[in-house]
């Protein structure tokens, strides 16, 4: 019997594939046998994973337009066609209050966290569509879904990504296209390290969250894998929140 979860035959493009939460999400989806494009903006990283993971890659600074078309054009080619889309590419940006927002940094954030994936779902889909459907999955944030007095430009951006899904979900879904959103709470990645040194910052976010612990990177793939995968085949337009319980706790 063929797990639910076999992606034999089915590739796929990950954008910034080479670390963390967006390198885990590809070696999920490589151990249900899918073929994956690994690509970041640096060349060396993408070389670099590819190399490591025995996938094609392509850096790609999702910020131009034309990478992201080369980058879906690479991925046709390479592979035969596409079926799975993850967008998890992102920057957090300057920490603080909308009231000291720094617009230049404002634009560069948006310009890559929902910019970036409206350009790339539009360049995608049609792809995904011709093979007979597939799926699309957008990594947006916990931040997107609670307020919060320094997670500005990026929080904002986030909750366009659930959005994003839930739109294109509408707009794909008649042509066998499904379109989801994961919402990581704190996950545990290089990024992440020097709030993980914090204590302070630690005891109080972990007292926030049921499971006492932060996410690991593997955590969050294992998600996006079964959105990719047919034990999703029923699920379209969904934010999935992937936070030990941080959204739904009252600190008790």
């Amino acid at each position: 019997m063929t797990s639910p979860f076999d992606l034999s035959g089915k590739t796929a493009i990950v954008t910034g594939s080479t670390r963390g939460i967006g390198r885990a999400i590809a070696e999920a989806l490589i151990a249900q046998d899918a073929r994956v494009v690994i690509s970041s903006e640096s060349a060396d990283d993408t070389a670099r994973a590819a190399g490591e993971l025995g996938m094609p890659g392509l850096a790609c600074d999702v910020s131009d337009d034309s990478a992201q078309a080369a980058l879906v054009g690479f991925a046709v080619k390479e592979l035969g066609g596409l079926d799975i889309l993850v967008c998890n590419a992102g920057i957090t940006g300057k920490a603080g209050p909308f009231a000291e927002i720094d617009m230049d940094d404002y634009a560069r954030v948006m310009a890559i966290n929902l910019r970036s994936q409206v350009v790339l779902c539009n360049l995608a889909l049609p792809r995904i569509a011709e093979r007979g459907g597939g799926a699309a999955v957008l990594v947006a944030s916990l931040s997107g879904l609670r307020g919060n007095g320094r997670i500005n430009a990026y929080a904002l951006a986030k909750a366009g990504v659930a959005q994003l899904a839930r739109n294109l979900a509408v707009e794909w879904g008649p042509q066998g296209v499904r379109v989801n959103a994961i919402s990581p709470g704190f996950i545990a990645t290089e990024l992440s390290q020097p709030l993980l040194d914090d204590a302070a910052f630690m005891a109080r976010r972990m007292a926030m969250t049921p499971l006492r612990r932060p996410g690991t990177p593997a955590e969050v793939a294992g998600v996006a894998a079964f959105l990719a995968s047919p034990a999703g085949a029923f699920v379209t337009g969904h934010n999935l929140v992937v936070d030990g319980g941080t959204l739904i706790t009252d600190g008790s």
